[in-house]
């Protein structure tokens, strides 16, 4: 108990200097200012683990505010209209992850693929996406069997999303 009201003693003294009780201002519909600006243990810009907090709009990242994605842009739209002709399971552009259903090309209707792709990083880089492609085939009783997928297969669709987001990136600096 006295530890209890030590530690609320101590909390309570660590604001005894500047302190001012003020109305607060209203400004543009906005939440209420105070008269001074609020300090922080963690700075004027707040806490920044990793670069995580920093605005890069210019590198086709949607900023910070509400409903802006967490990765890159540009990478992120490419992706989504390089493989546009599959269907999609799941998508979350906060943690980057595109995941396809699985699709078999009209051509081919014995073989089915899938695509997991992955944005690495908020930069438009050349290691900011992997993918990930996946093969079935269907056995003779009906049943689909997994089935080995070139090395390059994932490369090339890597440099497909790549060659688009570049393509975006050149539009939007344009217009």
């Amino acid at each position: 108990m006295v530890v209890v009201a030590l530690g609320f003693l101590a909390l309570s003294a660590c604001e005894f200097g500047d302190v001012r009780y003020e109305t607060p201002e209203r400004g543009r519909g906005g939440p209420p200012r105070y008269g001074r600006e609020q300090n922080t243990i963690f700075g004027k810009d707040g806490f920044n683990l990793f670069g995580l907090g920093k605005k890069d709009d210019e590198e086709g990242g949607a900023g910070r505010g509400p409903g802006a994605i967490s990765v890159n842009g540009f990478l992120w739209r490419a992706s989504l209209d390089t493989i546009q002709f599959m269907p999609l399971a799941s998508a979350d552009p906060f943690g980057g992850v595109i995941i396809t259903d699985w699709y078999a090309p009209p051509e081919s209707p014995s073989e089915r693929f899938k695509v997991n792709i992955y944005i690495l990083d908020r930069r438009l880089i050349a290691d900011g996406v992997r993918a990930a492609v996946f093969k079935q085939r269907q056995a003779a009783g009906g049943a689909w069997v997994d089935a080995r997928v070139d090395s390059q297969t994932g490369t090339e669709l890597e440099n497909a999303i790549l060659a688009r987001a570049r393509q975006l990136r050149i539009a939007s600096a344009r217009s």
